[in-house]
C-alpha cells in the first residue's frame, strides 16, 4: 500500500484556518467529502469526533492522525492538511499539532485500516520529513514531498 493510493493532490490543504479540534476536523472532513460523493460530511464529521472523545488521535511530534471507518466508502481515502500556527489537539505530548492526515476507510476493512495507519504513522515519524513539509510552499510541493518520501519504504 502506498500513501498515494489513499491521497491525492486535490485532498491536500496547505493552510488550514481552523482554530480548535473540530474546527480542523470540520475542514477536513468536508474536503473529504467534497471529493467523495459516497460520503456525508455529517456523517464523517460524527465519525471522527467520536473516535477523538475515545482519545485523542495527535500522537505527539505535531502529528494527530484522525481516522475511522465510514459505511458506504468502497476503499481507504485520506487528506492531508497542515495548519502553520498549530492547534491544540490534545496531544500526547501537550504540543501543538500542525500536520494531520486524516484517514477513512469502509466499515469492514480492519487489517487495511492498520496497515494505513501505520504506513502514515511510518511515514510521518522522521522529524526531518516533518520540517521540510512544515516548511513547504503549497499543495504541490506537499504532495511531491510525500510521494518521494513514501516512495522509500
Amino acid at each position: 500500500m502506498k500513501i498515494t493510493d489513499i491521497l491525492s493532490r486535490e485532498l491536500i490543504l496547505p493552510d488550514l484556518k481552523g482554530n480548535t479540534k473540530p474546527e480542523v476536523l470540520y475542514e477536513l472532513a468536508a474536503a473529504l467529502a467534497s471529493k467523495n460523493g459516497e460520503i456525508r460530511l455529517d456523517d464523517l464529521t460524527a465519525t471522527l469526533g467520536e473516535r477523538e472523545r475515545l482519545g485523542s488521535t495527535a500522537i505527539g511530534d505535531g502529528i494527530a492522525i484522525p481516522h475511522g471507518k465510514l459505511r458506504g466508502v468502497q476503499r481507504i481515502i485520506g487528506a492531508f492538511g497542515r495548519h502553520r500556527k498549530g492547534v491544540d489537539f490534545d496531544s500526547l505530548d501537550g504540543n501543538p499539532t500542525h500536520l494531520y492526515f486524516v484517514l477513512v476507510a469502509p466499515e469492514d476493512s480492519a487489517s487495511l485500516h492498520l496497515k494505513a495507519l501505520a504506513r502514515v504513522s511510518r511515514l510521518l515519524k522522521d522529524a526531518s520529513f516533518r520540517d521540510k513539509l512544515l516548511a513547504a510552499s503549497n499543495e504541490d510541493d506537499l504532495f511531491r514531498l510525500i510521494k518521494d518520501e513514501d516512495s522509500k519504504y
